[in-house]
């Protein structure tokens, strides 16, 4: 299982992950975490034991930083010994998923401490992670110039390129609709896909990208299948890969994706995402009431993201609940007075057999035409 989980942590890219045969010298020694760190100069170890009683197994694990001794993370999983290799493998699976937000938010803080005269490229681009994740304009545009600068020092950054193409397609979508993000998110999402055929970030959001700027539903599904045969249990590849399957109208395939994303990660900051999409396809299936439920928790997560607000509206509209939807609708022009109808449909590219119900349900919330 060690060895699985080792290889699930390689695959990804932003991580330093020490092989088998150096971790494995700590093996069943009482040691002191700092010391580990200095000894193979990493930042964070993942410690764990596996206990068996009988047919029952309880395995823990905990993340510490090497640097303050701090716990990051920590959980213990106790499971029925009935199929090794399937135990293995939904353990590998969590393991994996829970870690890699977990040092997402500690690398983050940890550049935060950094004087900005010694930010290299991966510093610049954690520091601008917390301004684009906001998924709005204002955070995106102060979010690029560090991101910008990343990829002046390393060029071939595939996932800078892929952030900065997410960040671009804020601008076009919620920002103003100025066909010039529109084109550098394409160009910066091709560069990702160039750049970035192991890392399954990158891969998701220029499949997120190329899905919503381009419409090219073949491609971004192309960049999304790449993306989960490198990682299967990365959340945020199911966290982007919902949006625009959602939008080309496959709802069931939307709901397991954004189920998937939950699962993996039940505390990603990105949760509203999923939630919201939850939201968004029981709304097309016709199931109004379950996403209002999803929709209200989406919004709960994140008020200042503006689209949530729109897809509350909808099935607000949809069940007679005017002036609920009208709320809704009025929250998110206040977050977004870009937004139209029209001009958003068209943007993110609905598929033809759902244009109608969306858009019609989004006039009903009074939003603009």
């Amino acid at each position: 299982m060690v060895e699985d989980i080792i290889t699930g942590l390689s695959r990804i890219r932003w991580l330093f992950v020490i092989a088998r045969n150096s971790s494995f010298t700590y093996k069943g020694r009482a040691v002191d975490m700092k010391q580990v760190g200095r000894e193979l100069g990493v930042r964070y170890v993942l410690e764990g034991s596996v206990r068996k009683v009988g047919s029952r197994v309880r395995i823990t694990g905990q993340l510490i930083d090497a640097e303050d001794g701090s716990h990051l993370w920590a959980e213990r999983y106790d499971r029925e010994l009935t199929d090794v290799f399937a135990l293995q493998d939904e353990i590998t699976i969590s393991v994996v998923a829970a870690i890699e937000p977990n040092l997402r938010r500690a690398e983050i803080e940890r550049v935060k401490r950094r004087r900005p005269d010694s930010l290299d490229a991966y510093d610049l681009f954690l520091r601008a992670l917390p301004d684009v994740y906001t998924f709005m304009p204002q955070g995106a545009a102060k979010g690029l110039p560090l991101l910008d600068q990343a990829l002046a020092i390393e060029p071939s950054y595939a996932l800078v390129h892929g952030f900065a193409a997410w960040a671009h397609q804020t601008l076009f979508i919620r920002g103003g609709m100025q066909a010039e993000h529109r084109e550098k998110a394409s160009r910066h999402a091709h560069a990702a896909i160039e750049h970035g055929s192991g890392d399954a970030m990158a891969l998701a959001l220029a499949g997120f990208t190329i899905g919503l700027v381009e419409h090219d539903r073949r491609l971004a599904d192309e960049a999304f299948s790449q993306a989960l045969a490198l990682s299967a249990s990365c959340a945020f590849v199911y966290t982007f890969g919902c949006v625009p399957v959602a939008y080309g109208g496959d709802a069931a395939r939307a709901i397991d994706w954004c189920e998937q994303a939950l699962r993996l990660s039940p505390l990603d900051a990105m949760n509203c995402v999923p939630q919201g999409m939850i939201g968004f396809g029981n709304f097309l299936a016709g199931r109004h009431e379950q996403a209002v439920v999803a929709g209200r928790r989406a919004v709960e997560m994140n008020p200042g993201f503006s689209i949530l607000h729109g897809w509350l509206a909808a099935p607000l509209a949809r069940l007679g609940r005017l002036d609920e939807a009208k709320a809704a609708g009025a929250r998110m022009l206040a977050l977004d007075p870009h937004f139209a109808i029209g001009r958003w449909s068209a943007a993110v590219g609905l598929a033809p057999e759902i244009v109608g119900e969306v858009t019609d349900a989004m006039r009903m919330a009074g939003l603009p035409e």
